[in-house]
């Protein structure tokens, strides 16, 4: 399944995003929880090189909370700030604030020897498109200074959002990258809704949806679809799900496109429960950044429905 959105308002954001590195002095960079790095641009480490970094596991309430666990002990491992957050809900927004100012004390402390005082941390807050930076802003903010919306590319420009004395925060448009090195990166994020369904084969990338939960959330699959055929056959498995769905045109037969709209809008909203679609590296090595509390166990990397992972 070959997937390329790249429209050119996409290439403007990126050289916006370029020519304001330099006033800011942190990255707040937003991540799916259920895909931690297919949902990460890398241009935001070409970009933010010598930055202070915090990664937001934004929609951590519907990914798999082990996992959750897991990708936070992963990314403190490499030198990351990190906070879980549901921003709809506002849940772990406290500790954002307090995180901003521990990423950049030394800053403060800078400026404190300079005599600048009371200067606030400028702060850029970025990520690929409908990963949620608008409603993560307005929750910080606490008003609806940002559009949002559950479309990609909703923010279109830089705006500029001072949320107190100390902080200020810089949002940029969604950008992703040009083109999917590895196929199954652009499945993960089709199926999250971070690409436009517009220019998507739903009915394949339902399958494809069937087929993950088949094999690693196979419990969660057959809850909400209950009676699936003991099949690996995709089509067979979306067929089933048309019938149970009553999802039928003229003369019966199953309407396989409305069948895996109502898929991927089940999946999508949490209906099929706390899903996580790609699992962090096993890692031996205890995480020495300060910001780590809690120990990275060998048996959190994998869902409860598996027993070695993929991904």
């Amino acid at each position: 399944m070959k997937i390329q959105w790249y429209p050119g308002h996409m290439t403007k954001a990126r050289r916006a995003m370029e020519d304001s590195i330099k006033l800011i002095d942190m990255i707040i960079e937003l991540v799916d929880a259920r895909l931690p790095i297919s949902s990460r641009n890398p241009d935001i480490d070409q970009l933010g090189k010598q930055k202070s970094r915090m990664i937001i596991l934004n929609k951590s309430d519907l990914a798999d909370e082990r996992m959750n666990q897991a990708w936070e002990d992963w990314f403190v491992s490499q030198g990351y700030y990190v906070v879980r957050l549901d921003s709809r809900s506002g849940s772990g927004m406290k500790k954002v604030q307090q995180t901003i100012q521990k990423a950049c004390q030394e800053k403060i402390e800078r400026d404190r020897r300079r005599g600048i005082l009371n200067r606030p941390v400028r702060a850029m807050v970025a990520g690929i498109p409908n990963v949620g930076k608008s409603t993560f802003i307005n929750s910080l903010a606490k008003k609806g200074c940002v559009k949002t919306g559950n479309k990609p590319g909703v923010t279109k420009g830089n705006q500029w959002i001072r949320l107190n004395k100390t902080v200020e925060l810089l949002d940029t448009p969604g950008i992703l990258w040009p083109k999917f090195e590895d196929e199954e990166v652009g499945i993960r994020l089709a199926l999250v809704g971070s690409i436009n369904d517009d220019v998507l084969n739903l009915t394949e990338l339902a399958g494809h949806g069937i087929s993950f939960l088949k094999k690693k959330y196979p419990i969660a699959l057959s809850q909400r679809y209950p009676d699936l055929p003991d099949s690996d056959d995709t089509f067979v498995l979306l067929e089933s799900i048309a019938a149970q769905r009553k999802c039928l045109k003229k003369g019966g037969e199953p309407d396989l496109d409305k069948a895996a709209s109502i898929f991927l809008d089940e999946f999508r909203s949490g209906k099929l429960g706390r899903i996580t679609l790609e699992f962090p590296e096993v890692s031996e090595t205890k995480p020495q950044n300060p910001a780590d509390d809690g120990d990275f166990r060998k048996e959190d990397n994998l869902p409860a429905s598996d027993t070695k992972e993929e991904g």
